[in-house]
């Protein structure tokens, strides 16, 4: 399974991608909303973790026009929203999960587990 990351920080994701590689998650960076889309309509990713922090778009548009090229893509979005906030501003988007804004090692390895679960 290949996880795409959105992100202008990749740095920021370092050991997050290091620790989906371990769990057997192939791993790849998009700087920007453009490029992810393009990445993704040449060769759809299992998973785009969207960053909140993207130079030409936000998180949630993002997601929308990820579903509305392949709405087999499953998507996650790095967010410092509450819960009830980022409930309301990703309804109807089925966002798999939010992860912290400086996600980790323990982010990682809970979104690998959810993403076996649910792709397979």
């Amino acid at each position: 399974m290949r996880i795409l990351i959105v992100t202008a920080r990749p740095q920021a994701f370092t050991t997050f991608a290091a620790t989906l590689g371990e769990k057997g998650l192939e791993t790849a960076f998009a700087p920007t909303a453009q490029a992810a889309l393009e990445s993704a309509r040449t060769s759809p990713p299992t998973l785009c973790v969207v960053d909140e922090q993207l130079p030409d778009a936000g998180p949630f548009a993002l997601v929308a026009k990820l579903m509305s090229q392949n709405a087999l893509i499953h998507t996650a979005v790095v967010s410092g929203l509450s819960a009830e906030e980022f409930h309301e501003a990703g309804e109807g988007l089925g966002i798999l999960t939010a992860l912290p804004q400086n996600p980790g090692p323990e982010a990682a390895a809970s979104l690998a587990a959810t993403l076996k679960a649910v792709a397979g």
